[in-house]
């Protein structure tokens, strides 16, 4: 590994040694280094609605299901897509065009490889099964991945605690042993509410 993800890999270590008995890891922006992507999609669909938006608000609500980013930018922009059919167009877009474009945040990805067997493993996203699963097929981590909590498989998603809650509930293990690998707000309060501990890899050093 190159200097800074091998600084950012074993600040990672660091902070997740503990009592922990499950990682539980966001995906888009998480392990996949592809919310550039995301946003291009976004800008896109948005285009084709005569609407003109910048990527900045895609990070801004990172973590939430793509309908209610729709509903976000609907508000930001005064206007009034269709968030379902919205996030159709997009998926299709970004499953038609750009999936197989996107790289691994490596430090988190060998993380993640270096645990399998010692603690267990899912993935908790705001994205819709099918594109989280071939998201993570493309990073060759599929066959690790332990369980999956996607969006609308819960009563609510991020910010709430319910995916969170729903991973552990899956995995067996309690909330207060569980730790969370984040990029964003929703996904933070999320695992805040769900009694769990939390790191966001966005910002290490």
């Amino acid at each position: 590994m190159e200097n800074t993800v091998l600084t950012k890999y074993n600040q990672l270590l660091k902070r997740s040694t503990g009592h922990y008995k499950a990682f539980l890891y966001d995906c888009d922006g998480t392990l996949a280094d592809n919310m550039p992507l995301h946003a291009l999609t976004y800008i896109q669909v948005a285009k084709d609605k005569g609407i003109t938006i910048t990527g900045e608000i895609i990070d801004e609500f990172a973590g939430l299901p793509v309908p209610a980013v729709v509903q976000e930018i609907n508000k930001r922009y005064n206007c009034d897509m269709d968030p379902e059919e919205f996030a159709e167009i997009r998926l299709e877009l970004y499953h038609d065009e750009y999936i197989n474009r996107l790289t691994p945040v490596e430090h988190v990805v060998e993380h993640l490889k270096a645990h399998v067997g010692k603690v267990r493993i899912a993935v908790v996203s705001g994205g819709t099964r099918d594109a989280i699963e071939k998201t993570l097929s493309v990073l060759g981590i599929a066959d690790l991945v332990e369980t999956l909590v996607c969006a609308g498989e819960t009563g609510r998603g991020k910010p709430y605690p319910d995916p969170f809650l729903a991973a552990a509930e899956k995995l067996g293990i309690d909330p207060k042993d569980c730790l969370v690998f984040e990029d964003g707000d929703p996904g933070v309060q999320s695992a805040i509410a769900a009694g769990m501990d939390w790191v966001r890899i966005d910002q290490l050093g």
